[in-house]
C-alpha cells in the first residue's frame, strides 16, 4: 500500500497515511532526544518543526517559513523506506 498524502486544516501540517500501525501516539520535536529512526529522519529534514505518529499515519509539521515543496517528497521517501511500502 503506498503512502497517501493529505492536507490538514493546519497549513503547516501534512498527514501521511501509511496503512499499517505506526505506533504512538508520540510527538517528536527538535532538541528532544529520540531513538526512533523515523522520528529522527523526519526531524532531520530542513524545515520540519515536529512529527506526530499515531494509528496508521504520520503528521509532519513544518516551520512557518518553510515550504512544502522542499519537504513532502523527502518526508514521503523517509516514511516509505521506514515502512517499506
Amino acid at each position: 500500500m503506498p503512502v497517501t498524502i493529505n492536507s490538514t486544516p493546519n497549513p503547516n501540517a501534512v498527514k501521511f497515511t501509511v496503512g499499517v500501525p505506526v505506533g504512538g501516539p508520540t510527538t517528536y520535536v527538535p532538541g528532544q532526544p529520540t531513538e526512533d529512526p523515523l522520528g529522527s529522519a523526519l526531524l532531520g529534514l530542513p524545515g520540519v518543526a515536529s512529527v506526530f505518529l499515531t494509528a496508521d499515519f504520520v503528521t509532519v509539521n513544518k516551520l512557518p517559513d518553510a515550504t512544502w515543496d522542499d519537504i513532502i517528497e523527502l518526508a514521503q521517501q523517509a516514511i516509505e523506506a521506514h515502512f517499506q511500502v
